[in-house]
């Protein structure tokens, strides 16, 4: 299957390092948070990297079935709350995210209709289908 569309970005240093892409238009820094140990900075980490990507697809998703099913919006939002949480499975940590989306020109009912229809087609919704727990909101 021919893909539709690949990027690649690079990390170096982990949680205290780097990442980039490979023609260079992404590039930020990365730092632990305080929450985690790390001292104060304006670096990202990958959590806040995840949730940047989730929201912004999730978003995207939404914007298409509400186009898809010829529903006019003013506009569209969609917050993505990523925590890491400890996994008792194996000691280590997993996360967990919240979507909160809203609809403007929308009722809630309706808007609930569309974010459903979003969370099934939204392939970071399929990616971590059964791997992450996600709640999906709406406002």
């Amino acid at each position: 299957m021919k893909a539709l569309y690949e990027t690649t970005v690079v990390n170096t240093g982990g949680r205290t390092g780097e990442v980039h892409s490979l023609d260079n238009i992404f590039n930020l820094d990365v730092a632990t948070p305080p929450a985690l140990g790390g001292e104060a900075t304006t670096a990202t980490n990958p959590e806040q990297l995840f949730a940047a990507g989730y929201s912004a697809c999730f978003n995207s998703a939404l914007e298409f079935m509400l186009k898809k099913h010829n529903v006019e919006i003013k506009n569209s939002e969609v917050k993505a709350t990523v925590q890491l949480l400890p996994d008792k499975a194996d000691q280590g940590v997993k996360i967990a995210v919240a979507l909160e989306a809203h609809i403007e020109g929308l009722d809630l009912e309706t808007a609930k209709k569309y974010v459903d229809l979003a969370h099934s087609y939204c392939p970071y919704s399929k990616a971590i289908s059964g791997n992450v727990d996600v709640t999906v909101g709406v406002v």
